[in-house]
């Protein structure tokens, strides 16, 4: 994880205005950054979102393949998550810091996306036990500015918003061989509903209060954080303790009651502005991730 050198001041200062309810950026505890979203940005993906959270900058692109269903669950498709931590972000992700980094969040987006009721992945089925869509979800992290996996859920969710997966029909013929025909409408497609897909709340333990939406410096005065994964109706679906320090029950509880409120709102503005910006169609400028 990047971090960043605090003097002994600096942390002291950062505590007492978290104790107070004001940050040093002027939010209160429970208030996040702005959060820029676009989607449709890499035009070889079957669908792609960037976020950019303050100055955390995310680039996720999904990729669409026909792939052999897993043994144990014949009639779905499955989803397959790769996480790049670009050294350029910050020199901490040189070497095997990025490589660390992107396998634990790799595994925390496999942990939340393992809940049946996240994606409804029978959607992807073609053929029961012989073919169905596989989703080669890449997520590159461009620039680091702390909450990397709020980041990285938002951006992962509007991916999947933005995803088209072509309709294909499977023929049989009179011997019994199955052929698989792709329609030639370029808009026939199936799209992934997205309204049960969680996204992760981060709440860091400084003093005797957390905060969401830490910065860098933020995360350095807190030794203890909680990731917990919201839906739209603020049921929780995961939990995670990171950091050396440790947390009490009573904060525990307190954290993921935040979590459920800051969720609700934090999936409501997302995706009022997914559906705003796909209601502009052809008409939306498109920025693009080097814009």
């Amino acid at each position: 994880m990047a971090s960043v050198a605090l003097s002994e001041a600096e942390k002291v200062y950062i505590m007492h205005g978290v104790q107070e309810d004001l940050r040093v950026d002027g939010r209160g505890c429970e208030d996040y950054r702005c959060v820029e979203v676009e989607t449709d940005v890499v035009s070889n993906t079957s669908g792609s979102a960037r976020v950019k959270l303050g100055h955390t900058d995310i680039l996720v692109g999904v990729k669409a393949e026909m792939g052999t269903p897993k043994l144990e669950k014949p009639n779905e498709g499955y989803l397959e998550f790769f996480v790049d931590c670009s050294a350029n972000a910050t020199p901490d992700f040189e070497g095997r810091g990025g490589d660390d980094l992107g396998t634990e969040i790799a595994n925390t987006l496999y942990r939340i996306f393992s809940n049946k009721s996240s994606v409804d992945l029978k959607t992807l089925c073609i053929s029961p036990r012989e073919h169905c869509w596989v989703l080669y979800v890449d997520v590159l992290l461009l620039e680091c500015d702390g909450n990397l996996f709020d980041a990285i859920s938002i951006a992962v969710k509007a991916a999947l918003f933005n995803t088209r997966i072509p309709r294909v029909r499977v023929l049989e013929d009179e011997e019994g061989s199955k052929d698989i025909e792709l329609s030639d409408d370029p808009y026939d497609c199936i799209r992934l509903s997205v309204e049960n897909v969680p996204c992760i709340v981060t709440l860091c333990k400084i003093g005797y209060r957390h905060v969401v939406d830490a910065t860098l410096q933020e995360e350095a005065c807190s030794l203890a954080s909680l990731l917990v994964s919201v839906t739209s109706k603020g049921a929780v679906t995961c939990l995670r303790k990171v950091g050396k320090g440790s947390l009490d029950p009573e904060s525990i509880f307190e954290m993921m009651e935040t979590s459920k409120r800051v969720g609700k709102v934090l999936h409501a503005s997302l995706q009022n502005i997914l559906h705003k910006e796909e209601s502009l169609g052809p008409k939306r400028q498109k920025v693009g991730f080097l814009g």
